[in-house]
Formats: structure tokens, sequence, C-alpha cells
């Protein structure tokens, strides 16, 4: 009994160790690029600005960012490197992931998991990239249209960015974005695990419009622009999930259908030979 005990336990420690072993593979790149990026956190702070920056230098003069505690900087620039070593180590942490689950998984199930684990960090990064190229552009602009100059007694009110707070709504944004766009990846999967369908997704198109308009009212700034500008992707891309499930559904059912004509065929040769 002890003997078949340890038999029997030996692969689940195999695993532990096995998974140990890729965690901190993951985490030790992650630290790595750390420190990489954080030697280069002002041209990364930089470039997050750039949009910012832009439309400030169309209106002229001098303009800046302010922090108003010691460390509020210092630990700006923390964020920055690590919410960046993060992003840029996702791909190898999938791969660590995919390497631990690959040999539990049949060969069917790693061309279906496999598709989606390269297609995820594709989409984020367009999401981020249409927020950052096209969104916001139109939101500073907007959210600076309401400073006001001063003279005949009054004072001006004047944007003076703080670089916490401008970092905390820019990733809030990005990450909004990027999960957002995720949702075909969501509803594909559901559809292959049979929780959903085509037909019942499209039964729901009223609903997930309300649904997309809520929910970018809730994640994004209270103005219109960014609101709108998650909200119609969104719900393009829930448009294109339901074509991608239909391919899955047809894909399914032809395999089904070539899977029961195959029986039929052995089933008439056994008759046949009998």
């Amino acid at each position: 009994m002890s003997d078949d005990a340890s038999s029997s336990k030996m692969p689940l420690l195999a695993h532990l160790v096995e998974l140990r072993g890729r965690l901190l593979k993951s985490v030790i790149a992650i630290i790595v690029l750390f420190f990489i990026f954080f030697s280069v956190k002002e041209h990364i702070y930089g470039f997050l600005v750039q949009p910012l920056a832009d439309i400030l230098a169309e209106q002229g003069g001098e303009r800046r960012m302010i922090f108003t505690a010691l460390h509020e900087a210092f630990f700006t620039y923390i964020k920055v490197s690590f919410w960046t070593a993060l992003f840029v180590a996702f791909p190898f942490v999938a791969a660590q992931f995919w390497r631990f689950v690959a040999p539990g998984l049949y060969l069917h199930e790693k061309k279906a998991v496999l598709p989606y684990l390269v297609l995820s960090p594709i989409l984020f990064f367009l999401g981020g990239a249409l927020v950052y190229y096209f969104i916001f552009p139109l939101a500073w602009q907007f959210f600076i249209s309401f400073e006001t100059p001063g003279g005949n007694g009054a004072l001006a009110v004047q944007l003076e960015p703080k670089v916490n707070e401008y970092l905390s709504l820019v990733m809030r944004l990005i990450f909004a974005f990027g999960i957002s766009f995720q949702l075909p990846i969501v509803l594909t999967l559901m559809a292959r695990a049979g929780m959903t369908t085509s037909q019942g997704l499209a039964s729901k198109r009223k609903y997930a419009i309300v649904s997309s308009f809520i929910g970018a009212a809730i994640i994004t700034p209270p103005d219109v622009i960014s609101q709108v500008g998650l909200a119609i992707p969104i719900i393009i891309l829930y448009e294109a999930s339901i074509i991608a499930v239909r391919m899955v559904e047809k894909k399914s059912n032809s395999q089904g259908q070539a899977a029961s004509g195959d029986s039929e065929d052995i089933e008439e040769t056994d008759f046949n030979q009998a």
C-alpha cells in the first residue's frame, strides 16, 4: 500500500515542481525587464504623455506636469516600469503556461487553444493602440477645452496635471480597451465549451449594446468621447464574436458529420463481412 501511495504521489509532486519552475522563470523575467525599463523610465513616461504634450504645444506657451508629494514621481516611475515589464513579459509568461499545460492536452485540444493564446496579446495591443492614437487626443482636447483665460479681475483656470493621476488615468484606459478586446476570445471559447451559441448571442444583441454603454460609462472618465470610443468597439467586437462562433459551430457540425459517416461506414463493413 505504501508503494502504491508513493507511486501515485510522484506525478503530482513532479507537476508541482515543474509549476514552481515555470512561475520562477516568469517572475525572474518580469524582474529583469523591470530593471531594464526602469533605466529608461523617463522615455516610457514621455511616450505616454506625448498625446497630451502635442495638444498643449499647439496652444503655445510653456506647460508642465507637477507632483505634490516627495515620493510621487519616484513611485510613478516604478509603476510605469512594472506595467511595461508585465506587458512585454506576457508572451514569455504565456509560453511558460503553455509548456506546462500542453503535455496534458490532446492534439485537437492543443490546436483549439493555441490560436487563442497567440491572438490574446495581439488583441490587447490593438485595444491599447486604439486608445493611444485615437481616444487620447480627442479626450485630452475635450478636457483642456474647459480652461479659461484670466483677465478683468478673474483668475485663469489652467491645467497642471499631476504625474501619478495622469498615469492612473492612462493605464486604466489602456487596460479597459485591451481587456474589452478579449471579448471575441472569451465568447468563442464559451461556444467551444457549449456554454453559448451564435443564435443566443444574436438574440441578446440589444442587451449587449446597452451593457456596452453602461460598462464604458463606469470604466472610462466622465466624458462622452471616451465612453463612446469604448462602447462602439465593444459592439463591433460582439458582432465579430457572433461570426466567429458561427464558424466554430459550422466546423464542429462538419466534424461531427464526418465522424458519424465514418462510424456508419465501419458498421456497414462489419455487416458485409458478417
